[in-house]
């Protein structure tokens, strides 16, 4: 029978120097994975990665950081070819990697436009690739999108519609890697109390954000902490395997489809 936790495995999450992508490393690490990969963007991130790298190696897993800008096929191609080199293969890759924008379509330019596409579909659909060619059998492939794909609301045209395409990426992904028994899937959580969150948003959204879950009231700030979603990815990439082909949001109660 297959061994769905997370023991022994080796784990690669693009995004994975901090925040949530951070927590995710070092929750792995914590439950047994042999050997992570974190990949950052920016060489500012280069400490946190490496406060990250010392964490992860300190719960007893063998630990690597990448740093790149994973808007190009092939940058993505080298990530997952050096990390299945350090790793010695990869049996779940986690992309947390995103970037918002909050603004009326009147007032995206092009070079906007572009860049939101970039980062949140074009990476995306070239991790999958990556991660289904590169994966050993029985692996699992988890990303990260918002639950605005559930939401009726102005503003966010460039960020939700760029991370849109994913969920039809996964299902495409879900179906043409399922052979060798891969699964796929993508978690929206609702607005993230991380530094990504607060420039993006005016002290009037805010306040709105911090209340619109059913379930604002019971946690500390009213919006989804990522100690909220790791739990789900965890489990999606253990015992919840069967799940495939899934957008699922967890927001608590912030929007639903």
């Amino acid at each position: 029978m297959t061994d769905h936790s997370i023991k022994g495995k080796a784990v690669l999450i693009a995004g994975g120097a901090k925040n949530l992508g951070g927590l995710i490393a070092r929750d792995f690490a914590g439950h047994g994975a042999r050997a992570i990969a974190i990949h950052y963007n920016s060489p500012s991130a280069k400490a946190e990665a490496e406060a990250t790298v010392a964490a992860i190696e300190a719960a007893g897993a063998r630990a690597f950081a990448f740093q790149a800008d994973l808007s190009t096929a092939g940058a993505m191609e080298k990530l997952f070819a050096d990390a299945k080199a350090a790793l010695g293969g990869i049996d779940i890759a986690i992309n947390t990697v995103g970037k918002v924008l909050k603004k009326p379509i009147a007032e995206v330019s092009e070079a906007e436009y572009d860049e939101m596409s970039a980062v949140n579909a074009k990476a995306a659909f070239f991790f999958l690739k990556e991660a289904g060619k590169t994966l050993d059998d029985n692996g699992r492939i988890c990303t990260l999108v918002t639950s605005l794909l559930g939401a009726y609301t102005p503003f966010y045209a460039s960020y939700a519609g760029t991370k849109a395409p994913v969920e039809h990426f996964t299902r495409a992904a879900s179906k043409e890697f399922g052979d060798r028994g891969i699964s796929v899937t993508a978690i929206g959580p609702g607005p993230m109390d991380t530094p990504f969150f607060y420039p993006a948003e005016g002290a009037e959204a805010v306040a709105y954000h911090k209340t619109a879950a059913a379930l604002s009231r019971f946690t500390p700030t009213g919006l989804t902490h990522i100690e909220d979603i790791v739990p789900w990815i965890r489990f999606l990439v253990t015992d919840g395997w069967w799940m495939t082909g899934q957008t699922i949001l967890v927001n608590g109660g912030y929007t639903t489809k």
